[in-house]
């Protein structure tokens, strides 16, 4: 489960390392997101490598998808799973996201038509 303050990793290529949650959106008084949910994020550190060719800059406000969280997740078949970091990836005020490729497993959750194109940039399935 994601709040405010959370400091979160990046999983994208948009030159982002890690962002702190400002706002959980999807509700008045909502104070947790779960997979799959969007969030308001700040940039807080960005990767030494892309600094120059990075696509956001430090201390921007962007939306972005939780695509992975350590809190468990449990299927209707009774199965669950969960991961050791809680991840993001950015994406732009039309929702489409800002990077070209996402690494690490996606949750197959993603695959829906809100996420299409997320499904679609991502490594593989979890």
């Amino acid at each position: 489960m994601i709040q405010q303050q959370t400091i979160l990793k990046v999983a994208d290529n948009s030159g982002a390392k890690t962002v702190k949650c400002i706002k959980v959106l999807g509700g008045f008084k909502r104070k947790f997101a779960v997979l799959g949910d969007m969030i308001i994020v700040s940039i807080q550190d960005l990767r030494n490598k892309s600094r120059n060719t990075s696509k956001v800059l430090k201390g921007e406000v962007h939306k972005a998808i939780i695509i992975r969280t350590k809190k468990k997740k449990i299927k209707k078949d009774g199965s669950s799973f969960f991961f050791s970091e809680n991840a993001v990836s950015l994406i732009n005020k039309q929702g489409k996201p800002i990077a070209t490729r996402i690494l690490g497993p996606l949750p197959k959750q993603l695959r829906t038509n809100k996420f299409i194109k997320m499904a679609s940039i991502g490594s593989g399935f979890f």
